[in-house]
């Protein structure tokens, strides 16, 4: 690596870490502000815990989200400031071309895409679990959303089925439940009750008022049983598609769930599918957003440094408006998650291309 790479790539990474330095407290300080008087409602809630639990996490997930915004606008500041000390100019006039010029922020891009892969997939999923147990315990009313599900079946194996006519959130009881077991097209086997509920402390599940129905040859048993505390393949969790679960799971689980559920016949997994692929893509966005702002910042402009980072900043806020959208949209029921989570990658990899192209043939 030459002189050259070292310098490009040292100014790279360390005002990388210096703005997302800069960018965390004032992030914290505004949770702060906003969140204070609900930790005082708490008087055994100790400076520890707040810390431990809620701010420690507070910085691993927001530093991972603030990380494009950190890499574009760093890149910007301290290209431009090479092209405005002329030193980019002597950098071309020593025969070194835009592409090679490219090499040490490549391989800074590579090294924040690396680090942010692992942080994405492995750690920042820990952190949302005990940042989210943290706010459900003590900064919000209801840990869950209050809904009743109407009709939900789920397929728990290859012959074994369970049906609801209602099922709430809240309380974690079923009504009028339904397990079937089949033996190819053939029922053999069907358990109802009036009413369900998950007992969370013993991971089992209290059934009451039963008739249980096993199919002979020649003829049907019927067995009424007043209660019965018995296991099955799934847990509540597995009956609800909601957001705060997937961001709660390393990616290995995430995958394995979506597997599972895919196998269950749960139609609408996007939700889950937009999460698993949002670790990948907002990763790789490193490469696109190095190279426009390597691209916009390169050139000496009339009105130096604040004129391309007035055009990194609005670029940036584009790109995060197109990030929700394309999550949101990512989440219905017939949108194909994957196009619509590297959509924004996608629109704005063309802009990078593009950039690129007429910086290598001015």
């Amino acid at each position: 690596m030459r002189i050259l790479d070292k310098y490009i790539l040292k100014k790279y990474l360390s005002t990388f870490l210096l703005i997302l330095v800069l960018l965390l407290p004032i992030a914290i300080a505004i949770n702060v502000s906003e969140k204070i008087d609900k930790f005082l409602r708490h008087s055994h809630l100790s400076v520890g815990e707040i810390i431990e639990d809620y701010y420690v996490n507070f910085v691993i997930i927001f530093g991972n989200t603030f990380m494009p915004l950190a890499l574009f606008i760093a890149v910007i500041f301290f290209t431009s400031k090479l092209a405005s000390n002329t030193e980019i100019i002597a950098i071309h006039s020593a025969k070194i071309s835009f592409t090679r010029f490219l090499k040490p922020y490549f391989i800074g891009a590579t090294i924040v895409t690396i680090f942010a892969l692992v942080m994405n997939h492995f750690v920042v999923p820990r952190s949302n679990k005990v940042f989210d147990e943290f706010e459900r315990t003590y900064l919000k009313k209801k840990k869950f959303k209050d809904d009743n599900l109407r009709n939900v079946n789920l397929q728990l194996g290859e012959n074994d089925y369970i049906f609801f006519k209602s099922y709430s959130v809240k309380n974690n009881i079923g009504y009028d439940f339904s397990y079937e077991k089949f033996d190819g097209n053939k029922l053999t086997h069907k358990l109802m009750a009036n009413n369900i509920r998950w007992i969370e402390k013993d991971t089992v599940f209290k059934l009451t008022n039963i008739r249980k129905r096993i199919l002979l040859n020649n003829r049907d048993s019927i067995v009424t049983i007043r209660s019965l505390d018995t296991l099955f393949n799934f847990t509540p969790k597995d009956l609800v598609n909601v957001d705060y679960l997937a961001k709660e799971m390393n990616s290995i689980e995430l995958s394995q769930f979506i597997s599972k559920s895919r196998a269950r016949g749960i139609s609408n997994l996007n939700t889950y599918l937009v999460e698993l692929y949002k670790r990948t893509s907002l990763p790789i966005s490193s490469y696109i957003l190095t190279l426009i702002a390597v691209a916009l910042a390169s050139r000496k402009k009339r009105g130096g440094m604040g004129v391309n980072l007035a055009i990194g900043i609005t670029l940036m806020f584009v790109y995060v408006f197109f990030l929700k959208i394309a999550e949101v949209l990512g989440a219905g029921a017939e949108t194909n998650a994957l196009f619509m989570v590297w959509f924004p990658n996608l629109v704005f990899g063309s802009l990078a291309i593009y950039l690129y192209l007429k910086n290598v043939n001015s």
